[in-house]
């Protein structure tokens, strides 16, 4: 029997070149059901399905369990969640990528040590695989500050959830009291996000300084406020190790250091450097977490796999809202410091965005959810139902 415009599932199997098998593992599975069903049980299959099929057979391709695919229609899909589990998906593989490579390079270490070794008993294996695993926190760490990508994941994580309706950035930019012909410097400006999210400067003769150890970051905090506020003559960009600032002595009003200094290896060098810039009554404003900051997303990954590290370091042990104020007045560098604290938690309804979050951090997180992410997936739906609460504590000193 030949309908018009229907296939068989043996030619709706040879168009889409899969064998029949597949067709009737879809079709048991319930992931791709024939359009029409005979009163014999013969199915028959449409362009429309052969569309649908391309699509199970990308999202296959991709990664995407079959679950995930059953959920995802022509007619009913969401492509923003779409094109959020792409990226993800795309940056599992990246990490995969770069864990391989690793591993490669590790071997290669080893091939070398043992030839220089007659005697496998005389060779240090321990020593072989913690370097593997140094290498990799590494290398995760460095990749985070290519460009903007893992920042602007952490930075909408916030953006969405945040219980303070004000916003970080819109607060900390109240610290900053522009003025007219004031000298800005911003040391570490990742994607630009002080400025494209408070993109009312006030209408005076500013220069405003943006710097960043990665170009890539430079790169993104260029065309993001270039997108936001037109092309802009205040604006400069810089690429250079706020331990060594090349500008000139007494030359600038205010340095902001924004949730950078625990990255420094040389804080009071960097402090030196701030305070030569200064002008005698300029400003410096720096900020940072305290301990309990978003211990509850530790928390998480950690009851999934115990295993987990977010961060290789904890980074409000080399600077923080506990100590910092001791690390400043130490250096020397200020009379005065005040530390404002910044009100707010999140409550996150969406695995997702908290999901890109973890894997966005510069840790170990991706070499073991890598292979257990549709798990992970479920586990952090289980836990974000109903509201996941996590708390925020950050501020800034004010130091001059």
């Amino acid at each position: 029997m030949n309908l018009p415009g229907y296939y068989s599932t043996g030619q709706f199997a040879k168009l889409a070149d899969v064998s029949v098998r597949t067709i009737r593992f879809y079709d048991r599975s319930g992931t791709l059901k024939p359009s029409y069903v005979n009163e014999n049980g013969a199915r028959f299959y449409t362009d429309a399905d052969l569309v649908r099929l391309q699509q199970i057979l990308l999202l296959k391709y991709l990664g995407f369990s079959l679950e995930d695919i059953r959920a995802m229609t022509i007619s009913q899909i969401d492509y923003s969640h779409l094109l959020s589990s792409l990226r993800l998906q795309q940056k599992l593989v990246r990490d995969r990528i770069e864990q391989m490579q690793t591993v490669c390079d590790s071997i290669g270490e080893t091939v070398s040590e043992l030839s220089r070794h007659k005697d496998s008993e005389d060779f240090d294996w321990k020593k072989m695989l913690d370097l593997i695993h140094l290498t990799g926190m590494e290398n995760s760490l460095a990749a985070q500050y290519l460009n903007s990508t893992n920042l602007s994941a952490r930075i909408d994580l916030h953006s969405r959830y945040s219980v303070n309706s004000q916003g970080w950035f819109p607060w900390l930019f109240s610290l900053l009291e522009l003025k007219d012909g004031m000298r800005v410097l911003e040391l570490g400006c990742g994607d630009g996000a002080l400025w494209t999210m408070n993109p009312d400067l006030p209408a005076c003769d500013l220069v405003i300084s943006l710097s960043d150890i990665s170009s890539g970051m430079v790169r993104d905090a260029r065309r993001n406020i270039t997108r936001t506020l037109g092309e802009n003559d205040i604006f400069r960009y810089f690429t250079f190790d706020c331990a060594h600032i090349p500008m000139e002595k007494d030359s600038l009003d205010l340095v902001i250091a924004n949730h950078v200094l625990f990255y420094c290896e040389d804080i009071p060098q960097v402090l030196r450097e701030v305070r030569r810039v200064l002008k005698p009554d300029g400003r410096f404003i720096c900020s940072a977490y305290g301990s309990h900051h978003m211990q509850e997303i530790t928390q998480l990954v950690q009851e999934f796999d115990p295993h987990i590290v977010l961060s290789a370091d904890h980074l409000y042990e080399h600077f923080g809202l506990d100590n910092g104020r001791h690390i400043l007045e130490k250096s020397g560098a200020f009379e005065q410091i005040e530390l404002r604290r910044y009100e707010d938690a999140l409550n996150v309804t969406d695995a997702q965005p908290l999901i890109e979050y973890i894997l966005s951090c510069h840790g170990n997180q991706n070499r073991y959810l890598i292979d257990q992410y549709r798990e992970f997936r479920q586990f952090t739906e289980k836990k974000v139902c109903g509201g996941f609460s996590v708390t925020k504590e950050a501020g800034a000193f004010i130091c001059r």
